[in-house]
């Protein structure tokens, strides 16, 4: 049985003193498997190194779409290389392009697990977790900051189709603060 979840990227966005208001840029992402604490925060955490080695975090949505990324990367070891019946060699990538390369396979999982959600259209239902990640809000030139992050509990959040804000709004949380505690206090090292 699969564990899925939602990830939301956050970023406050300053305003002129004036306004009297902030604004929130969001990116959200269905994650079908793999979507219970140790594994999403694992994941969160190599993506934040990847990104601050790199100098390459530009807010929610390319944080996003690199989480996407990289977790999908993570799969594709599996139709690649090895199996007699594949055609897909690890070292011509675009063999990944050739529908043909893929009729051996029922349903490709690379292909599928992910989706880019409309925080204005609900979540599906049936995800077990929901997470927050605060990026800062410094120019990706600064030296990088730290990410806060929200973990609900297993299933603490109301299920519906409507706006997901209120899913978010009314989750129990059983953690939130920084990513690195976050790993300290809810992922389990192995034995």
């Amino acid at each position: 049985m699969s564990t899925r979840s939602q990830l939301r990227f956050i970023q406050r966005v300053e305003q002129p003193p004036e306004s009297n208001s902030d604004d929130e840029r969001i990116a959200q992402v269905y994650r079908h498997s793999d979507g219970y604490p140790a594994s999403v925060l694992r994941d969160l955490a190599q993506l934040k190194d990847l990104l601050n080695a790199t100098r390459a975090e530009r807010g929610p949505a390319y944080t996003a779409a690199t989480f996407v990324f990289l977790d999908k990367l993570s799969t594709i070891d599996l139709y690649l290389d090895g199996d007699p019946e594949r055609t897909i060699d690890a070292a011509q990538p675009a063999d990944l392009l050739d529908p043909a390369n893929m009729e051996h396979l029922d349903q490709p999982l690379f292909l599928l697990g992910h989706g880019v959600e409309n925080p204005a259209d609900g979540i599906h239902g049936d995800e077990e977790y929901l997470y927050i990640v605060e990026l800062p809000t410094t120019n990706p030139f600064d030296e990088p900051s730290e990410w806060t992050v929200k973990v609900s509990g297993q299933s603490g959040f109301p299920r519906w189709d409507g706006p997901t804000d209120e899913a978010f709004e009314r989750a129990s949380w059983q953690f939130h603060g920084p990513l690195d505690n976050a790993l300290t206090e809810l992922v389990a090292e192995p034995a």
